[in-house]
């Protein structure tokens, strides 16, 4: 047996992989947004088909689409692709903020990443009080549900929102969780154009929380921080120190914006 042969034997290929990564290709070559129609032809892929894939690659935050209906790189992708490069951990970053908040509320402060249509916990800060809650580091919860989660959400425009509906179906999890998707869009697009969002007894029956984002160099969103509590020791006015320190923090990870 020529096991040389055998060990070097060309492994199958993913076509739709293949094509993906074709029309990422093709958009690299451009300095400006660039139309289907013109991808189309530099790929030898029918327009049916480039507009299908370049629509999944919007949905997974790969490509954007501006408003000339015209594609580019995300942003996204443009920060994964310096990644080796940088060398800020976010959550190291994050701790002293969110130990000074919940030294001021008295309440816990989480930190949030997002994965898929699922935020995740990575980092806690909680208070010496016996009666608080607790968010296991690891754990996940739905984007509809939490205050973070909705402000990603809203990030995505209208489009991204009803993608997002579509592949979950939207569960309830409480008497007040969003399980309407025009009701969704409208908390979602309102969430994100304001800049902070609140979750009221969404996810769970007397927790509260009020999340901000935090935004890379890039301008990407890469981190939600929220504060929860019982909904009856929740207050509207620790919305300020919770934006400033999101703002503190996004400068720390490189973004400039919002610096007025």
């Amino acid at each position: 047996m020529n096991t040389t042969k055998a060990n070097t034997k060309a492994q199958p290929r993913i076509q739709v992989i293949d094509r993906a990564a074709t029309l990422l290709d093709a958009i690299s070559r451009y300095s400006m947004p660039v139309t289907l129609k013109a991808l189309s032809a530099d790929t030898n892929l029918a327009p049916s088909t480039a507009f299908r894939i370049l629509h999944s690659l919007i949905d997974n935050r790969f490509v954007e689409r501006d408003d000339k209906g015209k594609y580019l790189l995300s942003g996204r992708l443009l920060r994964l692709s310096n990644y080796p490069n940088n060398s800020v951990d976010f959550r190291k970053v994050a701790v002293p903020y969110m130990e000074k908040l919940r030294d001021k509320f008295g309440e816990t402060i989480n930190l949030t990443t997002r994965e898929g249509d699922v935020v995740i916990y990575v980092e806690k800060a909680i208070p010496n009080r016996m009666m608080h809650v607790q968010q296991m580091i690891g754990s996940r919860a739905p984007l509809h549900v939490t205050g973070v989660g909705k402000m990603m959400l809203g990030m995505e425009g209208e489009e991204g929102i009803k993608g997002y509906a579509q592949r979950t179906n939207l569960p309830t999890y409480t008497r007040n969780t969003f399980s309407s998707l025009n009701d969704l869009v409208k908390e979602c697009m309102g969430c994100a154009e304001q800049g902070f969002a609140f979750d009221n007894e969404e996810a769970e029956i007397g927790v509260g929380c009020i999340g901000v984002l935090l935004y890379d160099r890039y301008g990407e969103v890469v981190a939600g921080l929220s504060v929860s509590a019982p909904i009856d020791r929740r207050r509207d006015e620790w919305l300020n120190d919770l934006m400033a320190a999101g703002k503190a923090l996004s400068a720390e990870l490189g973004y400039l914006g919002n610096q007025a």
